[in-house]
């Protein structure tokens, strides 16, 4: 691991670690917030999963969360959206390729050499925050819009790996909307029946864990009839009886001017879980 980033932040530390991965098959990097308390002992750690185009640095230094993770006494990390590097594959326009992850484990080649971003995030992140810094195994999980999506499915997936998930304008029904049917397509293929491992609407249906599920949603976001339908969320989680705390935001879009004004509810959201 390389410290490429250090910075004092709210009585902590905020920094930026490259190094490599092994599901990812290529250097990755992960912005790591270490509140006070983590100098006197070991805290729960909250992930972060980002939208399309981003990487480590949007949260990082937009979301405002270091303020609420120093209050509150835990670790924020926040990793890439994709592999990155020299023989990654890639595709034209923002929502294929690098930078748009989706965070599933591809079956297609070319991508299912690289694009294993659920495996990532799952099983090799955690291993290495628990062995490097003074982590707890509590962990929750979020993100925003692809991000979103991948934190609620990840955590639908794994059921008692992580004690809280919550998300911002989520893609809740990538198979059914525009971004989703593209990425499942080039990533996984034609069968939309393996598709349904990586819906968050389909996956509530079956799951064996009752995890409370906490979504924000802006009523101004240009994106939230096409695309992230939170309707359908709704309408899943009603028909399976599956808890679920969806607040409609009037005024707000999808940038991080939104998820700064709801990112200290969050935080709280999962401290009060993860304790």
């Amino acid at each position: 691991m390389q410290r490429i980033e250090s910075h004092a932040c709210f009585g902590g530390v905020q920094d930026v670690w490259q190094l490599p991965s092994d599901a990812l098959d290529c250097d990755t990097r992960i912005g790591v917030y270490l509140p006070p308390q983590a100098s006197q002992r070991a805290c729960p750690v909250l992930y972060w999963l980002s939208g399309l185009t981003c990487t480590e640095q949007n949260f990082v230094t937009k979301a405002g969360a270091q303020r609420y993770a120093a209050e509150h006494g835990v670790i924020l990390v926040a990793p890439d959206t994709s592999p990155r590097g020299p023989g990654i594959p890639d595709a034209e326009g923002y929502d294929l390729g690098v930078g748009a992850g989706f965070y599933l484990d591809a079956t297609q080649a070319p991508w299912d050499a690289h694009y294993r971003m659920h495996d990532y995030i799952v099983r090799e992140l955690p291993a290495v925050i628990e062995a490097n810094f003074p982590a707890t195994d509590a962990r929750g999980i979020s993100g925003h819009s692809m991000g979103g999506h991948g934190a609620l499915v990840i955590a639908l997936r794994n059921p008692g790996r992580y004690r809280s998930v919550s998300a911002f304008s989520p893609v809740v029904a990538p198979s059914r909307v525009p971004w989703g049917e593209k990425a499942f397509t080039t990533y996984l293929g034609d069968d939309r029946d393996t598709w349904r491992a990586w819906d968050a609407c389909e996956l509530v249906a079956d799951a064996r864990e009752r995890l409370p599920l906490l979504v924000d949603q802006g009523e101004a976001d240009e994106f939230l009839a096409t695309q992230l339908r939170p309707d359908l969320l709704r309408e899943a989680c009603d028909a399976a009886g599956h808890p679920l705390e969806l607040r409609m935001r009037a005024g707000y879009d999808h940038s991080y001017y939104f998820i700064a004004s709801f990112i200290g509810e969050h935080i709280a959201h999962h401290v009060a879980a993860m304790r």
